[in-house]
């Protein structure tokens, strides 16, 4: 099971996150492309970064929204999106070549990761988008009760799906993450730890009703914005190298 972690996220003076310290302890960064979050010269040092640990690197596109943190959701068309993704994914993807690197896989953030879940038309319009890429690039989703069928419209267009699962988040029935406005959503540390065991071991996780969800995801979303979650991260990845 790879980690994977939302990286890049400073902004001129301002910093957010702990970069430096999470980076040895991961093996996917997804770097954020200027329109959430970043700038050219947070762009450039996460992808030094990521190179000096062998981090494999992807580009972490939003909804143009720098004021809202890519959290809101936007009534784009279609090709408003493709070309809003095309240009995001290329900007990483210039960037990180200069430093002799390549981009190898997409992870839509915040909102536009939320309605890509829910929504086909979106869901396969970041798809197209991702297939129409000039470079071969992989897609991050989260794994769920439908990932059979995401992954059929993916190999349709001949892009490769990433399923991933979230460490720290509780599950509905449906493999969809449960809203944090309820209690209970966000797992505490034994939780959070017997859930990464439960994935590990089983491939599945245990939802808010107690049922039992397949999700055979093969990379773990985790945090790393203090220095708790950084401790956490060791812990994990101490249990992913056990199994």
């Amino acid at each position: 099971m790879k980690l994977n972690c939302d990286l890049g996220e400073s902004f001129g003076a301002w910093k957010m996150g702990l970069d430096d310290e999470v980076m040895p302890h991961i093996d996917m960064a997804n770097i954020a492309c200027g329109f959430h979050a970043g700038d050219s010269d947070v762009i450039a040092d996460t992808l030094y970064l990521a190179k000096q640990h062998n981090v494999q690197i992807g580009a972490h596109p939003s909804y143009p929204d720098q004021q809202g943190f890519g959290r809101r959701s936007m009534a784009l068309s279609a090709q408003e999106l493709t070309n809003c993704l095309h240009y995001q994914i290329a900007a990483l993807d210039g960037m990180a070549k200069v430093q002799g690197l390549t981009l190898s896989y997409v992870k839509p953030h915040g909102a536009l990761y939320n309605d890509m879940m829910k929504n086909d038309h979106i869901l396969q319009t970041v798809i197209t988008a991702v297939a129409h890429y000039p470079s071969p690039l992989k897609l991050m989703l989260l794994a769920t009760k439908d990932s059979a069928k995401h992954s059929l419209a993916a190999n349709s267009l001949g892009v490769e799906l990433i399923l991933e699962a979230f460490a720290d988040r509780q599950y509905t029935d449906e493999g969809h993450l449960v809203s944090r406005h309820l209690e209970g959503s966000v797992h505490d540390k034994p939780a959070l730890l017997a859930q990464v065991k439960q994935l590990l071991n089983d491939g599945t996780v245990t939802t808010r009703s107690g049922s039992t969800l397949n999700l055979n995801a093969n990379s773990l979303c985790v945090h790393g914005d203090n220095a708790a979650g950084i401790a956490l991260i060791k812990e994990i990845k101490s249990l992913c190298e056990l199994t």
